[in-house]
């Protein structure tokens, strides 16, 4: 008796007791997993607040199939996980070999800036504290870099 998951809401983050409807596990086994899967790692706000992202969430989904439906044991499972982030690490890898010099460049490029941003955005509470003068010296680089990549 299988049950369906209801789909994933487009939001930015998701409190503990939302990944626990979404996923069908009680918040109690999240936070023991993020003990067991080092890849699990939630933003921790105010009070120690866990906040998941969506990523976050398909990989609680993938790592609750493994466990309940497949009958992983917790290091079965991991051992599962990073296997499969290997792959994926290497055919990124492989799809930049297949290119150019300057389009696997760019693509490299278009990749660290996804992770600036993203660590950007997983913490706001912390980029207030940036000065001006960081603020105005990062915005010129970006400037200097959008003027390059357009070239």
């Amino acid at each position: 008796m299988e049950k369906s998951l209801p789909p994933i809401p487009a939001k930015r983050y998701f409190t503990i007791g939302e990944v626990g409807e979404l996923c069908d596990v009680k918040p109690h086994v999240l936070r023991y997993w993020e003990q067991e899967f080092t890849q699990l790692r939630p933003v921790k706000r105010r009070g120690n607040r866990r906040y998941y992202q969506h990523h976050e969430v398909l990989m609680i989904r993938r790592i609750s199939d493994l466990l309940y439906s497949q009958g992983f044991t917790i290091s079965g499972a991991r051992n599962q996980l990073q296997d499969l982030l290997q792959s994926q690490r290497k055919g990124a890898l492989a799809e930049e070999d297949e290119l150019s010099t300057d389009e696997a460049a760019e693509l490299s490029f278009k990749h660290e800036a996804n992770l600036v941003v993203s660590v950007v955005a997983d913490h706001p509470f912390e980029a207030h504290e940036m000065q001006a003068a960081e603020w105005g010296s990062l915005r010129r680089e970006l400037f200097e870099i959008r003027e390059l990549l357009a070239i």
